[in-house]
């Protein structure tokens, strides 16, 4: 019974934990949600809930005064806020991601989730944030369950076909440039930059998914050539067994045929109706012949 508990938490079987607040950290239903969520006491990630205020939060591309924003400049604040948290953040240790959710939610609108490499700094990180302003609001922060963004991040939405939008319940997590990704984490050895939304150094689901039905389609093709070549060798000690002095088969349309035998005429072309009378009329002379 343990064992099929262990098994099944944080998925969508069980019915005592919230599967999504184990997942992102969040949920819609927020306290009335009927299912637990399980706040951990120490944790390597931080969740910073609705820090990021974008520019056009009532209405994308659009500004509080109803006039459209150049996508640009929407990026450009975006990353002046990303490099300022993570200058912020570093000072308590190193950190192996930073994620913005670019979500529309209430309970995932500005979610910054802050992952240090221990979680020692992300306790002092923690402890150093409280009571703090950013930008005149106060800064909600607490240890996240969130340890495998892999899991947290929408697989529509890295493919870019997410029919959900803003409102979809896994991540969607805005990215930066690769210049300034590399200026913040190239300080850290062993950086490589990753093309992953997910910030994560292992390659993304759908990347891991094509990799798997690749390995797998090879397997399966493996498979079937042993099977055709074994069949292929049967059938080669079956006519041996059979005939005397060796005789070969060789597949024909899934048929075996000898291969000194002629191939099988097409059928002949059908007469006419001319023709067919004048036949069934010698027929019947050769019978009144006979009797």
């Amino acid at each position: 019974m343990a064992e099929h508990l262990a098994s099944i938490f944080g998925t969508e079987k069980d019915r005592v934990n919230c599967p999504f607040y184990f997942k992102i950290g969040a949920c819609r239903h927020g306290d009335r949600c009927s299912r637990l969520h399980n706040r951990p006491t120490i944790s390597p990630t931080l969740l910073l809930s609705n820090m990021y205020q974008r520019p056009d939060m009532i209405t994308p591309g659009v500004d509080a005064q109803g006039q459209p924003i150049d996508p640009r400049k929407i990026q450009e604040h975006f990353e002046d806020f990303y490099e300022d948290i993570f200058e912020e953040l570093s000072k308590f240790g190193e950190i192996e991601s930073l994620n913005v959710c670019d979500n529309l939610a209430d309970h995932m609108i500005g979610n910054v989730y802050v992952q240090f490499k221990e979680e020692d700094q992300a306790s002092a990180a923690l402890h150093a944030l409280q009571g703090r302003f950013y930008s005149g609001r106060p800064i909600i922060a607490d240890f996240s369950p969130v340890t495998d963004f892999r899991e947290a991040t929408c697989r529509q939405f890295e493919e870019n076909n997410c029919n959900r939008g803003g409102y979809c319940n896994f991540m969607h997590v805005k990215m930066i440039g690769r210049e300034l990704r590399r200026k913040l984490f190239g300080r850290y050895r062993g950086y490589r930059v990753s093309r992953s939304r997910s910030r994560s150094a292992s390659p993304p689901r759908h990347r891991r998914d094509r990799d798997r039905d690749r390995d797998y389609d090879k397997d399966y093709r493996g498979d079937r050539d042993r099977d055709r070549d074994r069949d292929r060798d049967r059938d080669h000690h079956r006519g041996n067994g059979r005939r005397s002095g060796g005789d070969k088969y060789e597949r024909d349309g899934g048929r075996r045929r000898h291969r000194g035998s002629p191939r099988r005429s097409r059928s002949p072309v059908r007469e006419g109706s001319e023709e067919r009378r004048a036949r069934i009329e010698q027929w019947n002379r050769e019978r009144e012949e006979k009797q």
